[in-house]
């Protein structure tokens, strides 16, 4: 499996290290949980960036970075029938409850959950602390660039 982050660059080397998730509540976990949140396609994780940006100004020194999983680790999925009706509500305590608790019981390294952002889009949670992450392999990060007339 292949996941995507878009990152600041002065962060790609820390990108991977759950520590934003583990410092600050988010959509699949409660603050002291550390995972890293992926999407299965650049274009997904790009537009999952994008929603947390100032629409007024385009950022720069952004880098694409690409991890890729063997097909033997262990991979959960969230449907969607199984989440609240209000799931792409933001601070929604049972996504952040779901997530953190999955973080916790060490079942597998990766949760693939539906992304709120995209309709049918889904990203991936890494789970740092789980024995299959050291399987996971980091590619090099690419510079990012979004085109200018998305920041008119």
């Amino acid at each position: 499996m292949r996941v995507w982050r878009i990152s600041k660059a002065k962060y790609a080397h820390s990108a991977f290290s759950g520590e934003g998730a583990r410092l600050f509540d988010a959509r699949w976990n409660f603050a002291g949980t550390p995972m890293v949140y992926t999407s299965t396609s650049l274009a997904l994780a790009a537009i999952e960036f994008f929603v947390h940006l100032d629409p007024s100004e385009a950022p720069m020194g952004l880098v694409s970075l690409l991890a890729e999983m063997p097909d033997d680790v262990s991979i959960e999925q969230v449907e969607i029938r199984q989440l609240p009706r209000d799931w792409r509500k933001t601070d929604n305590r049972i996504l952040q409850q779901i997530g953190t608790d999955w973080a916790k019981s060490q079942r597998s390294v990766a949760l693939i959950v539906p992304s709120a952002v995209v309709e049918g889009e889904w990203n991936v949670l890494l789970n740092r602390g789980h024995p299959e992450f050291k399987q996971v392999r980091l590619g090099e990060p690419k510079p990012f660039h979004y085109d200018e007339r998305m920041f008119r």
